[in-house]
């Protein structure tokens, strides 16, 4: 089968090292020549998503089974003709038109699907911006409505943070659309994700709750398993079946919690594998969540997902900007045990940018604030340099 990425970051790397090695072929498309996903594939593109008509004629030229998309910043209206040429965007048109922008999700889940959420307000000015914090209350959260890995993403305690709030959402959006989603802030003990494998004939299994650490609205540490009763994964799990089945389509969902002191709180979903599920990598499941995704994508069934490790991700970010990164320490973090890591292969560099992560992995008996300790400490061992 013939697959077109669109999007071709770390995430899109590892997805493409999984279709390699059962002989799928991938065209791997971004904005930028050497995307990491570009290294790896077959052949790529470099476009801007945005614009359909070149959208189109990569398509064309390609003429692939599937679509699958990694980013937000995509002509995605585009999808429904290339669902009705006959070819399969992952995990559908519908859902990735939904989840490419917040409000149509958080729409979805809240006033469709009657799910519990924070209390929101959309703004397309900083006036309106005002008015939504006023409707929500402080602290509140804003999110512009396109973005990914927290870019626009901060949070306002007093008065004076509103206009600061607007113009960051604004220059941290992607895409075309200027809005933003303000949200009052959930007093939660600790966040989730749910990777939800929705197949086409056989059932939707869960892989073990991911637990993550969150800065400047991106993620620094994630675990699995996450600490969670039962009776709030029980609660995870049916909201989480529920918006995948109102999206429709086969493939790998990850989808956010808030857990609270008042249950569990659905936050927000990606259509594809999850930046927190590069612990996945360490070896914690029988298959890895790039694994799960390519697998129900080709309606291969997964009998099911076993939980074999715990384990732990923890990011390695560049502090400067430069058009040649390179790395110290490799030896050092290669030397310690029960321990890997990956280098994405970014070709450039800035601050904050994530360009590696660092993989801990030890029995599931393991208590898993050792495994993220050891996880933290493996990724201050590697330094990005300019």
């Amino acid at each position: 089968m013939k697959i077109l990425l669109l999007g071709s970051g770390e995430l899109g790397k590892e997805f493409t090292i999984a279709a390699q090695r059962i002989g799928q072929i991938v065209i791997a498309v971004d904005s930028y020549e050497n995307a990491p996903a570009m290294q790896v594939a077959h052949d790529f593109e470099v476009i801007n998503m945005l614009d359909g008509e070149a959208l189109d004629r990569v398509v064309a030229k390609h003429k692939p089974d599937f679509i699958v998309p990694e980013i937000e910043a995509i002509r995605t209206e585009r999808f429904y003709d290339y669902e009705n040429q006959g070819i399969t965007v992952v995990p559908s048109a519908k859902a990735a038109n939904f989840t490419m922008n917040r409000k149509a999700i958080r729409d979805l889940a809240s006033k469709e699907l009657g799910l519990k959420t924070a209390n929101y307000r959309y703004a397309t000015t900083a006036e309106e911006l005002q008015k939504g914090v006023e409707a929500v209350g402080m602290p509140c959260v804003v999110k512009p409505l396109m973005s990914s890995s927290g870019k626009g993403q901060s949070t306002i305690k007093t008065e004076a943070d509103i206009e600061k709030a607007w113009k960051y959402a604004v220059e941290g959006s992607r895409g075309d659309v200027v809005e933003v989603i303000v949200e009052a802030f959930v007093k939660f003990n600790s966040e989730i994700t749910l990777l939800t494998v929705v197949q086409n004939n056989n059932p939707t299994l869960f892989c073990a709750p991911i637990g993550h650490r969150q800065e400047r609205g991106d993620y620094q540490e994630s675990w699995q398993p996450a600490i969670i009763s039962d009776k709030d994964l029980y609660e995870a799990q049916d909201m989480a079946e529920k918006v995948t089945e109102a999206l429709g389509g086969a493939g790998l969902f990850g989808v956010e919690f808030f857990l609270t002191d008042d249950g569990v709180y659905f936050s927000e979903l990606s259509p594809r594998p999850h930046d927190t599920g590069m612990v996945t990598l360490a070896g914690t499941q029988n298959f890895n969540e790039f694994e799960l995704h390519l697998r129900a994508i080709l309606s291969l069934p997964i009998f099911e997902i076993t939980l074999e490790k715990a384990g732990a991700s923890a990011v390695i970010l560049a502090s400067e900007n430069s058009t040649n990164p390179t790395y110290s320490g490799i030896e050092k973090i290669a030397a310690l045990p029960k321990t890997d890591f990956r280098i994405f292969g970014k070709p450039t560099s800035r601050p904050y940018r994530r360009m590696a992560v660092a993989l801990v992995s030890d029995t599931v008996e393991t208590p898993i604030e050792e495994v993220v300790e050891k996880a933290k400490n493996a990724a201050r061992l590697i330094t990005v340099h300019s």
